[in-house]
């Protein structure tokens, strides 16, 4: 900020301001829609009560208004530059000699920085409010219905073997993962790669401790063999509490931070980290995605108030910030079957997002 001028200082903290009310805004809804929904979900539970509800919403909302973000700065940006407009500030700047792009660059590179704050501060904090989200709605819907329990899969293994654990049940208390009715099936692989089944372990709990899995009441069986029991016994594990917790939530519980980890853990148990491979891209993608909502968000504004029609451009970016939230989500659905390369579908909203914005820039500054 020290070395802009006082135009583009003036100009970017407009904007600032814009984004900031149209965040408010859409947050104000985002708890409003949530509460009612949860309410819908699990507000039939009578022992579940409006504060409990409200306590989950609290959770839930900051990775929603992530997700929403790119809607704050390209509204925020319409109305902070719409305003400039119809008061005739723009009209007195570009009079003076000064180019559009001198303060829709700085404005660009502003929120590509703060899209940059975003992923690597409100990512992890948004992360694992949702995780705990996940936790706090699992367990007050665990009698919903019926007293089913619901089964625990967990997989790890490294380049000599894998792991296949299941669970009837889950404790984590203190952060510390104890499975309880626990069966692990242990494979080795061969000089090929493929896993060969070598024995099988029951237990009646196993708790993970930093390197390796605690496990008590076990039975051993083998093929060919009579089973074997033990008071206690140690399996070595390639998982931490973190990382196990991770492998039981959605991509979008786990920090951006964490990702390249869980993407290689979950390779070498021998599962696809195509879902966190692109959460992992679309977060890289953020800061420019902001940045491209900026630059359209002053393109759809920049038509000079007396010619007319501002109202109706202004609209139209409004709805192409739609059009792009479901492209966006369209292309990760398509990455998600493997029909598009995840990649693509990770970056291909902010690219066309951007293109979009010089494009219509280009055209009205430019001629």
């Amino acid at each position: 900020m020290m070395g802009l001028g006082r135009i583009e200082r003036y100009v970017i903290g407009y904007m600032l301001l814009g984004v900031l009310g149209a965040l408010a805004i859409i947050s104000s809804v985002v708890v409003l829609i949530q509460f009612v929904e949860l309410t819908g979900q699990v507000g039939t539970r009578a022992d579940v009560g409006a504060d409990s509800i409200l306590g989950l919403t609290l959770l839930r909302v900051p990775s929603l208004i992530q997700i929403l973000l790119p809607f704050c700065f390209l509204f925020g940006g319409i109305g902070a530059f719409v305003g400039l407009n119809r008061r005739s500030e723009l009209v007195a700047m570009r009079a003076a000699g000064i180019s559009a792009w001198r303060f829709i660059l700085p404005s660009a590179v502003g929120a590509f920085v703060l899209g940059m704050i975003a992923v690597g501060g409100l990512n992890p904090m948004a992360a694992a409010l949702n995780a705990r989200f996940e936790m706090e709605r699992s367990r007050m819907m665990a009698n919903y219905l019926g007293d089913q329990p619901q089964d625990i899969w967990l997989r790890q293994g490294d380049d000599s073997s894998q792991i296949v654990i299941h669970a009837k049940a889950r404790d984590t208390k203190g952060g510390v993962v104890t499975l309880h009715g626990v069966s692990l099936f242990i494979y080795e692989k061969n000089a090929s790669g493929a896993p060969v089944f070598r024995r099988r372990l029951e237990a009646g709990a196993a708790t993970l401790l930093p390197g390796f899995w605690r496990l008590k009441d076990v039975r051993e069986a083998t093929a060919g063999d009579s089973s074997i029991r033990s008071d206690s016994m140690s399996i070595r594990s390639t998982l931490d509490s973190e990382a196990a917790m991770e492998r039981l939530a959605s991509p979008e519980a786990i920090a951006f931070w964490r990702l390249p980890k869980a993407i290689q853990l979950t390779e070498q148990a021998g599962f696809s980290a195509s879902g966190y491979r692109l959460r992992f891209h679309q977060l890289l993608a953020t800061p420019l995605l902001f940045a491209a909502m900026s630059i359209l968000a002053a393109a759809f504004s920049l038509r000079l108030a007396r010619l007319g029609g501002l109202a109706g451009l202004a609209g139209a970016g409004v709805a192409l910030g739609f059009v792009m939230f479901f492209f966006n989500q369209f292309a990760g659905a398509l990455a998600k079957a493997d029909i598009i390369p995840l990649f693509a579908a990770a970056w291909a909203p902010a690219l066309v997002a951007l293109l979009a914005g010089v494009t219509l820039l280009c055209y009205t500054e430019d001629g």
